[in-house]
């Protein structure tokens, strides 16, 4: 019921599957997801919090990590097997 994405001249970000059920998906142009799914609630990302969230998490884990996106990262796992088994 929920899709994400920047504005109204966007493609879709995220979608729930109740909108993947009417044909929703990611990529899909604003304007076909609201053609396909009007009752949906459309929401803007805040790509920033959730990239400073992502970030936070990994870090909280992790010895080091080099970020590279929005939410991707190279991490160094050396080590983590004495900690984890």
């Amino acid at each position: 019921m929920i899709v994400v994405c920047a504005s109204d001249r966007c493609v879709v970000s995220s979608c729930s599957y109740e909108a993947k059920k009417f044909g929703v998906h990611a990529a899909m142009p604003m304007f076909q997801a609201k053609r396909l799914y009007s009752h949906a609630i459309f929401v803007k990302g805040d790509y920033e919090a959730y990239s400073n969230l992502v970030t936070e998490v990994i870090r909280d884990k992790v010895p080091t990590l080099e970020k590279s996106s929005i939410d991707e990262f190279y991490l160094d796992l050396t080590g983590m097997d004495k900690l984890f088994g």
